[in-house]
């Protein structure tokens, strides 16, 4: 059975052409067929739509009222459809990521560089926070995918480990005597400590391993980010846990100094995140597809 959009479609070609038959061969249609579905319409909407004469057919002035309505309605599918290939082909489209500010620094940028060099055509829209913050975003759809410190504990979400990266904990000149010989965890947390908030994930993976040998510790400093620790560290303030990976730079210059611990820390991960109930967007499945490329 002959759907109703498919006898506006008929109707709208009709009224162009104000022909069956070349309706019928631009549809690849029999002209009876036409004709048909034509006398369909009019009957559902009790209404005579065109005048029939032995030179063609012509719209009544209810037909062409409907014909408006119905042209610029066709016209705005063919567009939608139009806009969907688009996305499809990447020629067009957004890419929302949540990350947090030290992964978009430390790790993010190069990808989103070659991916914006492959598809200049789609636009970026970086919403920053804590993993808990952005995970938050990517559950109520304002965000295709984040790229967040693991581990993470949802079932509802698919998990990307990209990078393997070490919690540890530096310090500057004044804490260097201090920290000349590996530390016990009972020691460290007698030294004035210098950590993220409490909500943050890294945060919470050290005080929750610390915690699991016995040890509680009381931080000197909470801070909102990761460079912020650097720089607290730098003056002397305290021992900042940081993420190894991206404090090379200070390390290397010599402007911080490496704590060794008796008892490492265990290795975490940072990774790409997305729902397991929504197919990633053309855009989406790219993206993780040059990380996942790069990284291999």
């Amino acid at each position: 059975m002959i759907s109703k959009l498919d006898l506006y479609k008929v109707f709208c070609m009709v009224g162009k052409s104000g022909s069956f038959s070349k309706t019928a061969k631009d549809l690849y249609m029999t002209q009876p067929a036409v004709s048909q579905a034509i006398m369909q319409l009019e009957k559902e909407l009790d209404t005579r739509l065109f005048n029939r004469t032995p030179k063609g057919v012509s719209l009544t002035n209810e037909g062409s009222h409907l014909f408006e309505y119905v042209n610029s309605a066709i016209n705005l599918i063919d567009a939608g459809e139009e806009k969907i290939l688009e996305f499809k082909n990447l020629t067009a489209g957004e890419l929302k990521i949540g990350v947090g500010d030290t992964i978009s620094r430390y790790f993010l940028l190069p990808y989103l560089e070659a991916f914006h060099n492959k598809y200049p055509n789609i636009k970026f829209k970086i919403e920053n926070g804590t993993t808990l913050e952005i995970c938050s975003l990517l559950k109520s759809g304002e965000v295709d995918i984040t790229i967040c410190n693991f581990p993470i504990d949802d079932p509802t979400l698919e998990l990307r480990p990209c990078i393997d990266i070490h919690d540890t904990f530096v310090c500057g000149e004044k804490y260097k005597n201090i920290v000349s010989k590996p530390l016990s965890l009972h020691e460290l947390v007698k030294l004035p400590l210098i950590f993220l908030e409490p909500k943050s994930n890294s945060r919470q993976y050290v005080e929750d391993y610390i915690l699991s040998r016995g040890i509680k510790m009381s931080p000197e400093f909470e801070l909102g980010s990761h460079d912020l620790l650097l720089e607290f560290a730098k003056i002397n303030l305290g021992i900042a846990c940081v993420t190894k990976e991206f404090s090379q730079d200070y390390l290397n210059k010599g402007l911080l100094y490496e704590v060794q611990l008796i008892e490492e820390i265990p290795k975490r991960n940072i990774g790409v995140c997305f729902l397991k109930s929504v197919p990633l967007s053309p855009s989406s499945t790219k993206f993780v597809e040059i990380i996942e490329k790069r990284l291999a």
